[in-house]
């Protein structure tokens, strides 16, 4: 006669039940699970609440000392994204307070810029700025760009006007083709739609999947690991159930309280939640009885985040990453994920445009969830 080790759960129900018991008890899962998802989700976009960056100090070298440089420097301090602080004829003094931190940088106006433009010779004003900050980068750069190509646009008017055209043909003239820039999906280019949105995606599957984890690794240090398929669908469906409830806060609550672009595809947002949860909590399962102890998944887990966000698709070019790592990054749910929820979520994209996301979140799941049954299952003992 063969036995089971561990004796089969009444039903699917019980072992839900059962394994958020559990979890009620367990301090570390609850933190993970709950904690963590509120925390991040009040916290982290509240670093992001300004979205655009207005008035970075910066400072005119002004070199020329004509009227035209002194109409740059205003028509520069007008410019909603910088503030003039300094303006002084030593470029020496402007580059010791970009290294002090006073100024994010700099126009440089060079001698005899006016004598250039009166003549129709070429002028140029160059444009510094601190390359270690992309965002303070480009504010600099638009802002003084706008400055200077507003007053030159303002100098061949007034050559045409002085040509004989009036001032309506003089505008023609200058621009014949009217340009118009308009920002899909992130209306304001503010940072925080841009990052929030996608970074969600994230915070949702590192908590899930340390959580996951951590639980896992209790169950096999307790022995309680070697269970029945119900047991383990069980344990499956009530990690998927506060995992679903962290994607609904996320994608319901944040999104609205903090008003990023959102609800283009509100049903399809709602088949991601349904493929890319049970995806993470069956991965994280799995990689908690590979770790075999609570401690040693969540500290291996805890340091994966930033690799994972790098190779995600949205912070960092993939055609940038080694050939190797655009494969292997399909083995993390986080990578269809993220593609699925900007195309759902932002772009408002038909279902059919995210479904090889979902597929692959289909398959990681369904393969995930066969190799954690097949490892956990009971052992036969031999009859005596």
């Amino acid at each position: 006669m063969h036995v089971h080790t561990n004796p089969a759960p009444r039903g699917l129900l019980h072992a839900w039940l059962l394994a958020l018991a559990t979890m009620a008890r367990d301090k570390g899962v609850l933190l993970l699970l709950i904690g963590a998802p509120v925390l991040y989700g009040f916290f982290y976009p509240w670093f992001y609440a300004d979205e655009v960056l207005t008035r970075v100090p910066v400072a005119v070298v002004d070199m020329d000392h004509s009227s035209l440089s002194r109409q740059i420097t205003r028509f520069a301090d007008a410019d909603p994204r910088i503030e003039v602080r300094l303006v002084t004829g030593s470029e020496r003094e402007a580059q010791e307070a970009l290294w002090r931190g006073e100024i994010e940088g700099y126009a440089l106006i060079p001698a005899n810029l006016k004598r250039s433009v009166v003549r129709g010779e070429n002028a140029v004003v160059s444009i510094e700025a601190n390359g270690a900050y992309a965002l303070l980068n480009k504010a600099v750069q638009y802002g003084f760009a706008e400055a200077v190509g507003t007053v030159s646009a303002g100098v061949e008017i007034r050559k045409l006007q002085a040509g004989g055209q009036s001032a309506q043909q003089a505008a023609a003239s200058r621009a014949p083709v009217q340009l118009q820039m308009v920002a899909l999906f992130n209306p304001i280019e503010g940072y925080g739609s841009f990052v929030v949105p996608a970074v969600a995606l994230l915070i949702l599957q590192q908590t899930l999947l340390m959580g996951a984890a951590l639980l896992t690794g209790t169950w096999v240090e307790a022995g309680e690991h070697r269970a029945s398929a119900t047991t383990w669908l069980g344990r499956l469906l009530a990690l998927n159930t506060l995992g679903w409830a962290s994607g609904l806060f996320y994608f319901g609550w944040i999104f609205v309280l903090h008003g990023y672009p959102r609800g283009g595809n509100p049903l399809g947002a709602l088949a991601l939640l349904a493929c890319y949860v049970p995806a993470i909590a069956a991965l994280g399962s799995l990689l908690g009885l590979w770790f075999g102890n609570r401690e040693r998944a969540l500290q291996v887990l805890l340091f994966t985040t930033l690799p994972i966000a790098f190779v995600a698709g949205f912070s960092w070019p993939v055609e940038a990453l080694p050939e190797p790592l655009q494969w292997l990054r399909w083995l993390l749910p986080s990578t269809s994920g993220v593609q699925a929820s900007l195309r759902l979520n932002q772009l408002g994209a038909p279902l059919s445009a995210a479904l090889p996301h979902l597929c692959a979140l289909v398959a990681l799941c369904a393969v995930a969830t066969a190799a954690l049954l097949y490892k956990t299952r009971p052992r036969l003992l031999p009859a005596v």
